[in-house]
């Protein structure tokens, strides 16, 4: 009797856990976030707390292309929240232009990096840069509550599969400094496989599902980008415009494919668990369904999502690029030129990847097919 009775504490105990840690966690995050807003004396470097502006004076400026833009000069007025003057008031200038594409304006309540200076006695200060801490701790806590307080275990496993894949990525970048770009299609080759097998280990776990969405991604990734190499050779790749890519000082031809590989790996894999999940679904429903019947059932699921896969990877690709392009459009470039020197190399890596995407489809039909189907063989596919 007793140990039944604690049986039933720990139960009683486990499904209380179970219930509020996801919101445990999300209190502790909110805590977190209040203490970096006040963690100014953890930094060496002087920060403003900015209690006041003035603004001191507004010229208009225009260039030979007619592009206008309005240069702002403002006084900063605040104090020092940390380091030797702590709690000294100080006056800091600041010009920024009203499109703020290279220079920033403040407000009153942002907090701002300083550089002082110490002239015959005086103290001033210039601006260094902008207090951002805060920012990206509420942006990251509120992303991590979406996920444990709406998917909770699942949604832990999602974090726990960024955390590694981040540090995995650090990683492979180091190696390839210290390699100076050598061998970086090896590197970020098998990297693209250790984010493959790690995410869906660390998601679905060590299983035959796991398996075969890992095949079907490795395979159509690694398809793709030999179709993409077969194409180059043939053309002697007229059109791709490796210049574009800016402040590379390693061989761009290397880099730009294994940017690809990376940019077209989560598309494929979400689309081969997408269509592998189903399929295992329609398996344990249907234990008599042929291998047959899973195929055209894969080939339906994947027809469904392919369209959108393929959108948000150009969107992704091209959007990125949309600044620059503006930018070049009004200096007066030709939509051609513009169109080569910003987005040429982005609707190549989209049409890479698309090409991965048509292709994960009917591979991962085929390999859910032989590894589940039912009393019908491959062979038998073609009938």
């Amino acid at each position: 009797m007793e140990s039944m009775l604690k049986k039933q504490e720990r139960a009683a105990q486990s499904g209380w856990w179970y219930r509020w840690w996801p919101i445990l966690i999300v209190l502790i995050g909110g805590l977190a976030v209040l203490g970096v807003a006040h963690d100014d004396q953890l930094y060496q470097t002087p920060i403003l707390k900015i209690q006041s502006t003035q603004v001191v004076s507004q010229e208009k400026q225009s260039d030979q292309f007619q592009n206008e833009d309005q240069q702002i000069t403002q006084k900063l007025h605040g104090t020092i929240t940390n380091g030797q003057y702590q709690g000294r008031r100080l006056t800091v200038p600041n010009t920024y232009m009203r499109s703020q594409s290279t220079t920033q304006g403040f407000h009153t309540g942002q907090k701002i990096f300083l550089t002082l200076h110490h002239q015959k006695g005086k103290l001033s200060a210039t601006v260094s840069d902008y207090k951002r801490d805060v920012a990206l701790a509420f942006t990251a806590w509120l992303a991590v509550s979406l996920l444990l307080v709406l998917m909770r275990f699942s949604g832990l496993m999602a974090l726990v599969s960024v955390i590694v894949n981040g540090v995995l990525f650090w990683l492979a970048v180091s190696w390839n400094t210290t390699t100076q770009g050598g061998i970086v299609l090896v590197i970020f080759g098998g990297l693209a496989v250790a984010f493959a097998a790690l995410t869906l280990l660390i998601v679905i776990g060590f299983n035959q599902q796991m398996l075969m969405t890992l095949l079907a991604t490795v395979g159509g990734t690694a398809i793709s980008i030999l179709i993409a190499l077969a194409v180059f050779s043939v053309t002697h790749e007229k059109g791709v415009y490796y210049e574009s890519m800016q402040y590379v000082t390693q061989l761009p031809r290397p880099l730009f494919l294994a940017e690809t590989i990376l940019g077209s790996l989560g598309a494929v894999m979400d689309e081969s668990t997408d269509i592998i999940a189903s399929l295992m679904a329609l398996k344990t429903e249907k234990p008599d369904i042929s291998a047959k019947q899973l195929f055209a059932s894969g080939r339906q699921i994947g027809g469904e999502i392919m369209g959108p896969l393929v959108n948000v990877l150009f969107f992704i690709f091209v959007a990125d690029t949309l600044p620059l392009a503006v930018l070049y459009l009004k200096n007066a470039n030709s939509w051609g030129y513009t169109f080569n020197m910003t987005m040429n190399l982005g609707v190549i890596q989209s049409l890479i990847s698309g090409i991965g995407i048509v292709l994960t489809i009917p591979l991962a039909c085929g390999i859910t097919s032989l590894m589940m189907g039912g009393k019908f063989s491959w062979g038998r596919l073609r009938r």
